[in-house]
């Protein structure tokens, strides 16, 4: 087989945590099996983590985003009024305008890229290499966990008043869990993905 070594290269877990809680226990998480000692893969087989791993760096540049307007609204900047109407009126106020509407925005994204994952992705790598079963199964837990979380600051930002604490609690959990989850995801199926699409 012609090809090279697998060039997409997952992100690294980071040591920093912004939360003292936890969404789940890391420790507990399956790993795939190893891939075949010395297999090389195409430019083809390639492109399936390099795709995962550029839709992930999306996501955590839109958390980015919604972390630095959520400080907004923290620091005054944004009021609590002006959040909880934005997201009442979404379609009226551009994304990167408004904590509220950002949160919507980016949780769409996140909904969207797990509901493909769960129903078009997982269920082929499922049938693909039954062994990686475990894996699967933990990303859709994560998957419930981190709804979860969205549904939270959803909540949180139509309360009244507006618990900025409780947002940035919120957030920030979903910061470490979302970060967590996409590089545990990234070094579990980058291989794999390799493989399915060869």
């Amino acid at each position: 087989m012609t090809g090279g070594e697998l060039t997409a290269v997952p992100t690294p877990v980071s040591d920093v945590r912004l939360s003292p809680d936890r969404l789940w226990d890391e420790r507990t998480r399956p790993q795939a099996p190893p891939p075949e000692a010395g297999r090389r893969y195409t430019p083809r087989e390639q492109a399936g983590g390099r795709r995962l791993i550029e839709v992930h760096n999306y996501l955590r540049t839109e958390l980015a985003r919604l972390r630095t307007l959520m400080s907004d609204v923290s620091a005054g900047a944004i009021g609590p009024a002006a959040a909880r109407a934005a997201l009442h009126a979404l379609a009226l106020w551009p994304a990167e305008t408004q904590l509220a509407g950002s949160c919507r925005a980016f949780c769409r994204i996140v909904l969207l890229h797990h509901h493909r994952e769960d129903t078009d992705l997982f269920p082929r790598l499922r049938a693909f290499e039954p062994p990686l079963g475990p894996v699967v199964a933990r990303l859709e837990q994560e998957h419930e966990a981190l709804h979860g979380l969205v549904e939270r600051i959803d909540r949180t930002l139509v309360a009244e008043p507006l618990d900025v604490p409780a947002l940035r609690a919120t957030v920030d959990l979903l910061t470490d869990a979302l970060l967590s989850h996409l590089s545990y995801e990234e070094h579990e199926l980058v291989e794999p993905l390799a493989r399915l699409w060869g």
